[in-house]
């Protein structure tokens, strides 16, 4: 196949019912392929964004159980196309959430898994508290999928901060990372573009960054702003505020050429870790 492609991201306003959340997703994934993109990629919580604990466990199936994997596979099946959904939240075998991200063939199959590792537990200056490890139980395994095109490294919202992770996956086969997110405005604001543009200049990756916008149950509010970005850091598509999606012809001729002027990820050393001063501070 072509090294050259068109890639489409999704942008979504999830509610707290799963069924609504999967028709709105389909419309647009349905009108991405429609324009040409042959990987079409939705956000973090597609199907769920429940910001109450008890009423999100009480929503949240089973994977086997989940009305979205049939529906996204047949989907996928019936366009033909790859489709990565950011993440459908899925109960885990010991009553906690798995925040899972799923990515479907052209023939419908479920070719990988991916739950976030890096849990978003933070107090924001606005007064926004987050505890995800409370409900969410983190992932352990990083993945890269191999694709017709090369491979992507699948990540989800907070794993953006950590540069390691994205790196690992560059060194490992990713020539695409994907970074589906539900990011909050005041984080988005401060951040979103800057460390996404980041993350695809250190490792020398195509960005795919499908987000949330716009206010949800409860009053939570999303940036939105989902991106489509190049090796060398330039920004190719932005959504803006609204739900839709954008679409970006991807050569991945340029991930060669963005690592060749920059051969960052072949210069690894061992280093001694420096003293931890907080911790001799303390002791």
């Amino acid at each position: 196949m072509s090294k050259i492609f068109k890639a489409a991201c999704v942008q979504m306003n999830s509610a707290a019912e799963i069924a609504p959340n999967i028709a709105a997703a389909t419309q647009l994934i349905r009108q991405a392929a429609a324009a040409g993109a042959e990987l079409v990629m939705t956000p973090e919580n597609t199907t769920l964004i429940e910001p109450n604990r008890a009423k999100s466990l009480a929503k949240t199936p089973r994977e086997q159980d989940h009305p979205g994997l049939p529906h996204f596979s047949k989907l996928a099946k019936d366009l033909g196309i790859w489709l990565e959904i950011g993440s459908m939240p899925v109960l885990a075998e010991d009553g906690r959430i798995a925040n899972r991200c799923f990515v479907f063939g052209p023939t419908g199959e479920v070719v990988a898994r991916y739950d976030k590792i890096h849990m978003f537990d933070v107090d924001l200056p606005n007064g926004e508290t987050y505890r995800e490890s409370n409900g969410v139980r983190p992932g352990e395994q990083a993945v890269v999928v191999a694709t017709p095109w090369g491979g992507l490294g699948l990540t989800i919202c907070y794993d953006v901060r950590f540069a390691y992770m994205h790196r690992a996956l560059a060194q490992a086969g990713a020539v695409m990372l994907s970074v589906p997110a539900a990011f909050t405005v005041p984080t988005g604001q401060a951040h979103w573009h800057v460390l996404l543009r980041a993350r695809a200049i250190e490792t020398g990756c195509f960005v795919f960054a499908p987000a949330q916008t716009g206010e949800h149950a409860e009053g939570r509010r999303t940036y939105g702003h989902s991106l489509i970005i190049a090796p060398w850091g330039e920004v190719l598509a932005d959504a803006g505020d609204d739900p839709g999606f954008i679409l970006a012809e991807i050569d991945l001729e340029n991930v060669q050429k963005a690592r060749g002027m920059v051969p960052a990820l072949r210069h690894d050393r061992d280093f001694k870790r420096p003293q931890n001063l907080m911790r001799a501070a303390s002791e």
